[in-house]
């Protein structure tokens, strides 16, 4: 198996939140590795520097992560799912 290298995506605060976006791009075919302090993680802090959490993406797959992640954050994902309901 041929390791890819890995880059930082995002940064977001708690790890809540880096699930939901996890989930997110796995849903759209991004592979993702999220990555946190150690200590924040083992007292569940999710302020500060400590509860920060990084979102990693292989770098094979940065550009387009990074226009699905802008799209996301833009809310243009909610029409569709708001039009997929409507069926």
């Amino acid at each position: 198996m041929v390791e890819d290298n890995w880059d930082v995506l995002d940064e977001v605060s708690g790890s809540i939140d880096a699930e939901i976006i996890r989930g997110f791009l796995e849903s759209q075919g991004i592979s993702v590795i999220l990555s946190q302090e150690g200590a924040g993680r083992a007292i569940g802090l999710t302020v500060g520097p400590l509860g920060e959490t990084q979102i990693l993406v292989p770098k094979s797959q940065l550009s387009e992560a990074k226009e699905i992640l802008e799209d996301y954050y833009r809310s243009r994902y909610n029409n569709q799912i708001d039009d997929v309901s409507d069926e």
